[in-house]
């Protein structure tokens, strides 16, 4: 039988080493993805719209008739979710699908009159929470960290579980 002090000798032994979350890219990335959204959720309060449905949104704006596998790959979101997410809007009445008179199978996006008129009304809410999550950065500082976060998601796209055409 072993004593209790041998038992956590073999304990550390077999353990993994220590880490410290504070070397770790991957878990700032997430924690800052958890302020974006709150901060995004703060400002935005009053629309009632998440961070995905605001890009939906918005890449149907600038892309009408867009269909919902492009959509999907636009703003690096897997098709399934991309579904449940327009048939939310489109039951808000912020989107509406037709059918594509190329293939009946494919369904175009395009924003409604209320779809339009909440995406302006939230744009202004949406820019300030992008400002505050920069805002601890110095301005040279803000456009340089841009500049890495795009290299970063650009030269890692292709792991991701919804790869992004950006």
């Amino acid at each position: 039988m072993l004593t209790l002090g041998v038992q956590k000798n073999m304990v550390r032994k077999n353990s993994p080493p220590p880490i410290d979350l504070d070397d770790l890219p991957g878990h700032y990335i997430r924690r800052l993805q958890q302020i974006a959204v709150a901060l995004f959720l703060q400002e935005t309060e009053a629309h009632g719209v998440t961070p995905v449905q605001f890009a939906a949104l918005q890449t149907v704006s600038s892309q009408p008739g867009v269909d919902q596998r492009r959509l999907a790959r636009a703003i690096g979101l897997d098709t399934s979710t991309i579904a449940s997410v327009v048939d939310r809007l489109e039951a808000r009445g912020l989107l509406a699908r037709s059918l594509s008179l190329e293939d009946r199978r494919v369904r175009l996006l395009n924003l409604t009159p209320e779809g339009s008129q909440l995406l302006a009304a939230v744009l202004p809410d949406m820019l300030r929470a992008q400002q505050r999550i920069l805002a601890p950065l110095p301005a040279a500082e803000q456009a340089e960290f841009m500049r890495m976060l795009r290299t970063l998601v650009s030269a890692n796209n292709e792991v991701s579980r919804a790869p992004s055409d950006a």
